[in-house]
């Protein structure tokens, strides 16, 4: 009994149609079963036999191929989430008031609707759209539905030309694949789109003399709750400014988080200094939707809170660049040099994985106290 062969499906898209690519090895029965599929192309910029993408056309190749192939769908079928939704409100209003120049071309409706019916946060949209708008201003003159590999690379060296990051090569790739393999539903669509390789950085951390000189160099009650309760609670910036009153469980002492990253509910540790803190400042202060608020009740916003680190970092002598999330990070580690368990960390910080976690041990110093330098 002659071995079966195997055929792969991948998604294609030019002048704005889906198409079926069919890839395979050069077999005699397989070259004429794909003759006879519905009008069949050969795409040698693609490399390979394509037909147009309906449910007509996807069953055909099923029925077609039955016993004589195997029909590789894993790069053509969903087979895990991308994404799916964010740790944001989808918020693109503010997308739709920009005024543009008469010949900028401008992210499609339906490119901000995906984000927002997503809940992407504000910052991944803006992200996103910045680079999905340098990507098709780039190609002004050609249709979206034309573009492929090769004019992605082309665009990518223009950041690396520009001393990109990898991290802003990363962002760019995925903006430009959201609106592909999410937006028109083709999964894996540029699954020839190499990544640079990604970068091991360990996280920034404080001293703990230095956040205790931080919170002590603020300069009023409101501040000092929202630095202590940002490093106590191992917070993200997002995750503080979305607190309300009543996620303060003083009896339990413990913080609920909610719709964190990955839209995970979350405990975390609340202190009882600050509590005691806290009381002052809610009564002081009266807020009534947010735990911490602007003006008119509304939400604090993410510069006022980093206005407020930098302020204090500078007053407190520190010269190097604090950032919310530092805060976060000394707080993870700080717990690992006391000795808490890796695992409740993991719990405390909502990741996903413990291997996110380990990352701390490389920067504890309780790894090294041990080790006696050979200077000493």
């Amino acid at each position: 009994m002659e071995k079966l062969q195997n055929i792969t499906l991948r998604h294609l898209y030019f002048n704005d149609e889906k198409y079926i690519g069919i890839q395979f090895y050069p077999h005699k029965v397989v070259q004429a079963l794909i003759k006879e599929l519905p009008e069949p192309k050969w795409s040698k910029e693609h490399n390979m036999v394509c037909i147009k993408n309906t449910p007509q056309n996807l069953t055909a190749i099923f029925n077609k191929f039955k016993g004589v192939a195997w029909v590789n769908c894993s790069y053509f079928f969903k087979n895990r989430p991308i994404n799916t939704y964010g740790e944001g409100n989808g918020d693109v209003s503010w997308l739709e008031k920009r005024k543009l120049a008469p010949d900028y071309r401008a992210c499609p409706p339906e490119y901000l609707q995906k984000l927002s019916i997503k809940k992407y946060s504000a910052s991944t949209i803006r992200t996103y759209v910045s680079y999905f708008e340098k990507f098709i201003n780039y190609y002004k003159e050609d249709e979206l539905g034309n573009l492929n590999e090769q004019h992605i690379r082309r665009f990518l060296e223009t950041i690396v030309k520009d001393r990109g990051s990898n991290s802003a090569l990363n962002q760019a790739v995925n903006a430009i694949k959201f609106y592909y393999e999410i937006v028109l539903d083709m999964p894996n669509r540029f699954y020839d789109i190499d990544r640079p390789r990604k970068e091991h950085k360990l996280p920034k951390v404080l001293a703990k003399d230095e956040v205790l000189a931080i919170i002590a160099n603020t300069t009023n009650i409101k501040h000092r709750c929202i630095l202590e309760l940002l490093y106590s609670a191992g917070l993200r910036r997002s995750e503080l400014l979305n607190l309300k009153v009543s996620d303060i469980d003083s009896h339990r002492m413990l913080v609920r988080v909610e719709g964190a990253k990955g839209n995970k509910d979350r405990f975390t540790l609340l202190s009882s200094t600050v509590l005691a803190d806290l009381r002052r400042y809610v009564a002081k202060y009266k807020p009534q939707n947010y735990l911490f608020e602007g003006p008119a009740c509304s939400k604090y916003t993410g510069s006022s809170l980093e206005h407020i680190l930098h302020g204090a970092a500078k007053r407190a002598g520190i010269l190097q660049k604090v950032t919310p999330h530092m805060l976060r990070h000394s707080f993870a580690t700080h717990l690992l040099e006391n000795g808490t368990d890796l695992r409740n960390i993991q719990i405390l910080l909502g990741h996903n994985s413990l291997k996110t976690t380990e990352i701390y041990t490389h920067v504890a110093n309780n790894a090294f106290s041990s080790i006696k330098n050979p200077l000493d």
